[in-house]
């Protein structure tokens, strides 16, 4: 197969492409990647020294492409699917960049800022940096909320690549730092993410893996059932 996606199921960026895989039915090998397995580590670092996950391998074209937006772009070029994710229109394809850089600058970042800290060593918490995270989320939350009070997806009417963006950006930020009880068009935008098969089959693959979620405790009842 052309395409592998070296991924790791809980990783939330890596949801981000596997949610446009699954969107279009894109054939795709999936190769798990453990970062703390120094070869694994090691070997991912000769495909992409800079060791973020996901990176796609295209083995016909031989291309390695890094950066979940730039992936899923190419995705929509050179393996097109039934439905586009970044539209023909030059305006509309503005609108969903915009947007795919909101959900993973002011609400993935911050999020994984969060939880980060959580792994560090008694002494070297970031106290002042979580702080600011969560105001980042407070700001990006009520932003997001006024949009979809208009809108029922993030880049206009129709699903795109900011709403693989935001799918897992709200899925993790929600638990860190809920966001319905204050915030219900953003609540429901998300609850219309939770209804399409593709983010449905990426949170059952990551499911099994929700026990290594330094906030597994907080994580929701209804996402922890098996199946």
């Amino acid at each position: 197969m052309s395409l592998t996606l070296y991924y790791h199921p809980l990783a939330s960026f890596c949801h981000k492409v596997l949610i446009a895989l699954y969107e279009n039915e894109t054939p795709f090998d999936a190769s798990l990647v453990d970062l703390l397995d120094p070869a694994e580590a090691a070997r991912f670092a000769e495909m992409w020294p800079a060791g973020k996950m996901p990176v796609l391998r295209d083995s016909d074209r031989d291309v390695v492409v890094p950066e979940t937006s730039v992936i899923i772009e190419y995705l929509d070029r050179h393996y097109p699917g039934s439905h586009p994710l970044i539209p023909s229109d030059g305006n509309a394809a503005l609108q969903a960049r915009l947007w795919d850089r909101f959900f993973d600058l002011y609400i993935h970042v911050p999020m994984q800022k969060i939880v980060t800290d959580t792994l560090r060593a008694n002494g070297e918490n970031d106290h002042r940096g979580v702080a600011d995270a969560r105001a980042t989320l407070a700001t990006a939350y009520a932003m997001a909320d006024r949009h979809f009070s208009a809108n029922a997806f993030a880049g206009g009417p129709a699903f795109s690549l900011a709403d693989c963006a935001a799918a897992p950006a709200l899925f993790y930020a929600g638990i860190v730092e809920p966001f319905a009880d204050r915030h219900p068009h953003l609540s429901a935008y998300f609850e219309r993410l939770l209804e399409r098969p593709s983010m449905r089959r990426v949170l059952a693959e990551a499911q099994p893996y929700f026990h290594m979620f330094p906030y597994k405790d907080l994580m929701p009842t209804r996402f922890l059932a098996a199946g």
